[in-house]
Protein backbone atom coordinates (compact mmCIF):
# COMPACT_ATOMS: atom_id res chain seq x y z
CA UNK A 1 0.00 0.00 0.00
CA UNK A 2 2.78 2.12 0.84
CA UNK A 3 4.11 2.00 -2.69
CA UNK A 4 0.32 2.53 -4.10
CA UNK A 5 0.21 5.93 -2.37
CA UNK A 6 4.03 6.84 -3.50
CA UNK A 7 3.03 6.13 -6.96
CA UNK A 8 0.01 8.39 -6.61
CA UNK A 9 2.42 11.31 -5.34
CA UNK A 10 4.60 10.25 -8.22
CA UNK A 11 1.70 10.72 -10.56
CA UNK A 12 0.22 14.16 -9.32
CA UNK A 13 3.89 16.44 -9.36
CA UNK A 14 2.25 18.40 -11.96
CA UNK A 15 -1.15 19.18 -10.20
CA UNK A 16 0.35 19.32 -6.79
CA UNK A 17 -3.11 20.87 -5.78
CA UNK A 18 -4.92 17.61 -7.09
CA UNK A 19 -2.85 15.99 -4.33
CA UNK A 20 -3.41 17.98 -1.73
CA UNK A 21 -6.84 17.56 -2.64
CA UNK A 22 -6.08 14.02 -2.26
CA UNK A 23 -5.02 14.27 0.98
CA UNK A 24 -7.82 16.55 2.22
CA UNK A 25 -10.24 14.04 1.08
CA UNK A 26 -8.19 11.27 3.02
CA UNK A 27 -7.07 9.59 -0.17
CA UNK A 28 -3.28 9.79 0.19
CA UNK A 29 -3.32 8.64 3.73
CA UNK A 30 -4.31 5.09 3.55
CA UNK A 31 -8.39 5.82 3.49
CA UNK A 32 -8.47 3.70 0.45
CA UNK A 33 -8.47 0.10 -0.98
CA UNK A 34 -6.55 0.02 -4.35
CA UNK A 35 -8.64 -1.77 -7.11
CA UNK A 36 -7.22 -4.40 -7.19
CA UNK A 37 -4.91 -4.90 -4.53
CA UNK A 38 -1.36 -4.54 -5.36
CA UNK A 39 -1.09 -7.46 -2.38
CA UNK A 40 -3.07 -9.90 -3.87
CA UNK A 41 -1.78 -9.01 -7.21
CA UNK A 42 1.95 -8.35 -6.67
CA UNK A 43 1.53 -5.60 -8.70
CA UNK A 44 0.94 -1.57 -8.06
CA UNK A 45 -2.44 -0.55 -10.04
CA UNK A 46 -1.89 3.30 -10.83
CA UNK A 47 -4.49 5.70 -10.09
CA UNK A 48 -6.23 6.93 -12.77
CA UNK A 49 -5.95 10.78 -13.19
CA UNK A 50 -7.46 13.70 -15.49
CA UNK A 51 -6.87 17.21 -15.32
CA UNK A 52 -8.05 20.00 -17.83
CA UNK A 53 -7.36 23.65 -17.79
CA UNK A 54 -10.47 25.56 -18.32
CA UNK A 55 -11.43 29.35 -19.42
CA UNK A 56 -13.61 31.65 -17.44
CA UNK A 57 -16.05 31.93 -20.13
CA UNK A 58 -19.92 30.67 -19.51
CA UNK A 59 -19.08 27.50 -22.07
CA UNK A 60 -16.37 26.28 -19.46
CA UNK A 61 -18.83 24.31 -17.32
CA UNK A 62 -20.43 22.42 -20.17
CA UNK A 63 -16.91 21.74 -21.32
CA UNK A 64 -16.12 20.39 -17.89
CA UNK A 65 -19.21 18.74 -17.33
CA UNK A 66 -18.59 16.60 -21.18
CA UNK A 67 -15.02 16.72 -19.68
CA UNK A 68 -16.30 14.68 -16.46
CA UNK A 69 -18.72 12.40 -18.34
CA UNK A 70 -16.76 11.70 -21.21
CA UNK A 71 -13.36 10.50 -18.61
CA UNK A 72 -15.67 8.55 -16.26
CA UNK A 73 -17.04 6.29 -19.82
CA UNK A 74 -13.58 5.83 -20.60
CA UNK A 75 -12.60 4.99 -17.25
CA UNK A 76 -15.24 2.06 -17.21
CA UNK A 77 -17.36 4.19 -14.09
CA UNK A 78 -20.75 4.43 -14.69
CA UNK A 79 -21.99 4.78 -10.69
CA UNK A 80 -23.13 7.92 -10.00
CA UNK A 81 -21.37 9.45 -13.28
CA UNK A 82 -24.78 11.98 -13.30
CA UNK A 83 -24.21 12.94 -9.42
CA UNK A 84 -20.15 13.75 -10.42
CA UNK A 85 -20.91 15.70 -13.29
CA UNK A 86 -23.52 18.10 -11.70
CA UNK A 87 -20.81 18.42 -8.61
CA UNK A 88 -18.21 19.47 -11.41
CA UNK A 89 -20.71 21.71 -12.93
CA UNK A 90 -21.11 23.53 -9.25
CA UNK A 91 -17.85 23.52 -8.50
CA UNK A 92 -16.76 25.31 -11.80
CA UNK A 93 -19.69 27.71 -11.62
CA UNK A 94 -19.10 28.49 -8.12
CA UNK A 95 -15.67 29.58 -9.37
CA UNK A 96 -16.44 31.14 -12.37
CA UNK A 97 -18.33 33.43 -10.46
CA UNK A 98 -16.45 33.96 -6.94
CA UNK A 99 -13.18 33.49 -7.07
CA UNK A 100 -11.52 34.70 -10.70
CA UNK A 101 -10.89 38.38 -10.21
CA UNK A 102 -8.82 38.31 -13.20
CA UNK A 103 -10.92 38.50 -16.65
CA UNK A 104 -9.67 35.77 -19.02
CA UNK A 105 -7.27 34.07 -16.45
CA UNK A 106 -7.38 30.64 -17.55
CA UNK A 107 -5.84 28.94 -14.04
CA UNK A 108 -9.21 27.33 -13.41
CA UNK A 109 -8.13 23.75 -13.31
CA UNK A 110 -9.98 20.39 -13.17
CA UNK A 111 -8.93 17.67 -12.05
CA UNK A 112 -10.85 13.94 -11.74
CA UNK A 113 -8.99 11.73 -9.46
CA UNK A 114 -9.50 7.68 -9.56
CA UNK A 115 -7.23 5.93 -6.85
CA UNK A 116 -9.44 2.72 -6.42
CA UNK A 117 -12.97 2.33 -5.82
CA UNK A 118 -13.69 6.17 -4.68
CA UNK A 119 -13.66 9.01 -6.92
CA UNK A 120 -12.17 12.72 -6.59
CA UNK A 121 -13.26 15.85 -8.43
CA UNK A 122 -11.38 18.82 -7.77
CA UNK A 123 -11.69 22.65 -8.66
CA UNK A 124 -8.57 24.86 -8.31
CA UNK A 125 -8.96 28.45 -8.80
CA UNK A 126 -7.18 32.07 -8.10
CA UNK A 127 -9.96 32.70 -5.11
CA UNK A 128 -8.67 33.03 -1.63
CA UNK A 129 -11.98 32.89 -0.09
CA UNK A 130 -13.47 30.06 1.26
CA UNK A 131 -16.88 28.46 0.14
CA UNK A 132 -19.90 29.28 2.50
CA UNK A 133 -22.90 27.91 2.25
CA UNK A 134 -25.43 30.43 2.24
CA UNK A 135 -29.54 30.32 2.90
CA UNK A 136 -31.19 31.32 -0.20
CA UNK A 137 -34.56 32.43 -0.16
CA UNK A 138 -36.98 29.93 -1.89
CA UNK A 139 -36.89 32.39 -5.02
CA UNK A 140 -33.35 33.51 -5.43
CA UNK A 141 -31.82 32.27 -8.80
CA UNK A 142 -28.26 31.20 -7.26
CA UNK A 143 -26.55 30.07 -3.74
CA UNK A 144 -27.56 26.95 -3.65
CA UNK A 145 -24.33 25.48 -4.97
CA UNK A 146 -22.84 23.70 -2.13
CA UNK A 147 -26.27 22.42 -1.02
CA UNK A 148 -25.51 20.21 -4.11
CA UNK A 149 -22.75 19.49 -3.47
CA UNK A 150 -22.72 18.53 -0.17
CA UNK A 151 -25.73 16.43 -1.16
CA UNK A 152 -24.91 14.57 -3.84
CA UNK A 153 -21.15 14.12 -3.06
CA UNK A 154 -20.13 11.62 0.37
CA UNK A 155 -17.51 14.47 1.23
CA UNK A 156 -16.04 17.94 0.53
CA UNK A 157 -13.72 20.76 1.49
CA UNK A 158 -11.31 22.82 0.43
CA UNK A 159 -7.95 23.93 0.90
CA UNK A 160 -5.22 26.57 0.35
CA UNK A 161 -3.18 25.62 -2.86
CA UNK A 162 0.46 25.12 -2.77
CA UNK A 163 2.59 28.65 -2.28
CA UNK A 164 -0.74 30.55 -1.58
CA UNK A 165 -1.68 31.06 -4.73
CA UNK A 166 -5.16 30.35 -4.58
CA UNK A 167 -7.57 27.11 -3.64
CA UNK A 168 -8.75 24.23 -4.43
CA UNK A 169 -12.55 22.86 -3.41
CA UNK A 170 -12.77 19.08 -4.19
CA UNK A 171 -15.85 16.89 -3.80
CA UNK A 172 -14.97 12.44 -2.90
CA UNK A 173 -17.60 10.14 -4.50
CA UNK A 174 -17.10 6.77 -2.52
CA UNK A 175 -18.40 3.63 -4.03
CA UNK A 176 -22.84 2.96 -2.50
CA UNK A 177 -23.03 -0.77 -0.94
CA UNK A 178 -25.24 -3.13 -3.07
CA UNK A 179 -29.04 -2.90 -2.00
CA UNK A 180 -30.19 -6.11 -0.61
CA UNK A 181 -32.21 -7.95 -3.32
CA UNK A 182 -36.20 -7.23 -2.51
CA UNK A 183 -37.70 -10.04 0.18
CA UNK A 184 -39.82 -12.55 -1.92
CA UNK A 185 -42.99 -13.85 -0.69
CA UNK A 186 -44.61 -17.11 -1.21
CA UNK A 187 -48.16 -15.09 -2.32
CA UNK A 188 -49.35 -11.86 -2.72
CA UNK A 189 -50.11 -10.25 1.02
CA UNK A 190 -54.03 -10.08 0.98
CA UNK A 191 -54.66 -12.28 -2.22
CA UNK A 192 -53.25 -15.45 -0.04
CA UNK A 193 -55.33 -16.99 2.42
CA UNK A 194 -55.44 -15.72 6.16
CA UNK A 195 -54.92 -12.36 4.51
CA UNK A 196 -58.11 -10.68 4.64
CA UNK A 197 -59.41 -13.12 2.00
CA UNK A 198 -60.90 -15.91 3.53
CA UNK A 199 -61.93 -18.80 1.74
CA UNK A 200 -59.76 -17.76 -1.51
Amino acid sequence: MAAYRSHLAGSTTGCRWLMLAAEMAGLAGGGWRADPDPAATGRVCPPRIATRTLGTDAGSVRAARDFTLATLHRWGTAERSHDIAIVVSELVTSALRHALPIPGDTRLRLGLLRPGPSLLCAVADLGKAAPVPRRPGSLAETGRGLHIICTLSDKWGHATTPGDTGKVVWALFTPRPASPSPARYPGRPGRDRGFGNPGI
